[in-house]
């Protein structure tokens, strides 16, 4: 989509990988696994994506050498996914359009999903636009929460959450669609009051609530796109699914 920007987080070490590389560039079937993150925001049409490096920038940065529309921004310390998305506020400062903020441990992010998200903004704007999905086995995601009309209320993270909430199976992806503007506000007033002493990105949908802000929440995200990577079984898996999709095109092709 034309003027819009993705800010994605790939700062962490991923330590429970057992690898001296920066969690997004374990590969997965042979490439790093944030390159098929900036694949499928290339092919969903951003035109400038912001990665935001921690552990060991140095390298993210050289292995992404020369990619089109990519920009970096040092998060020197980790101090949560808000406080990520709080390093790039130079970088957002003179921007007016959509903000994409995704993760970069999400190898099988859709580019269908994210245009989805970003044709939903330019249809019909809003203040944030989350994309969710339906989970059968929601353990350990954050619940999406919504009022008797269906209009989304807040996230709720399990440890939170009450017997009734746990129940629920829509469940948050940590990918959104921000209006530029209301996000660099709610920036500001972002507070780590939490166990970790971290600032959630998760928090600024509920603050825009709160603002009565107009927060949508939509069920786009196919049930692959749950599939993050925080271990070596969890890589396998991921493997597993990549393969069956590449063979099912690779079948469709031969069909027509």
């Amino acid at each position: 989509m034309a003027g819009s920007v993705a800010v994605v987080l790939a700062a962490g070490k991923g330590t429970r990988m057992k690898s001296d590389l920066p969690k997004v560039l374990v590969p997965v079937l042979g490439r790093p696994m944030l390159e098929y993150v900036l694949d499928a925001l290339a092919e969903a049409g951003v035109e400038r994506t912001i990665v935001v490096v921690g552990y060991r920038a140095e390298l993210v940065e050289s292995t992404l050498d020369g990619r089109y529309g990519v920009e970096f921004v040092l998060q020197s310390e980790q101090l949560g996914t808000g406080h990520a998305v709080m390093m790039c506020r130079s970088h957002l400062a003179e921007h007016n359009g959509p903000v994409l903020v995704l993760a970069g441990d999400s190898p099988l992010t859709q580019s269908s999903s994210l245009a989805q998200l970003l044709e939903e903004f330019q249809r019909e704007p809003a203040a944030c636009i989350l994309g969710t999905a339906e989970n059968a086995n929601p353990a350990g995601l954050g619940r999406v929460v919504r009022d008797s009309q269906g209009n989304f209320l807040g996230i709720v993270e399990q440890k939170d959450a009450t017997p009734e909430q746990l129940r629920i199976t829509e469940v948050n992806m940590s990918t959104y669609v921000f209006n530029c503007r209301d996000l660099l506000g709610c920036l500001d007033r972002l507070r780590a009051d939490n166990a970790q002493r971290e600032y959630y990105i998760t928090d600024v949908p509920g603050m825009l609530v709160a603002d009565r802000r107009d927060v949508r929440a939509m069920k786009v995200l196919k049930p692959c796109e749950a599939l993050s990577i925080n271990t070596f079984d969890e890589l396998a898996v991921v493997e597993e699914v990549m393969r069956e999709m590449t063979e099912g095109e690779g079948s469709m092709t031969n069909d027509q």
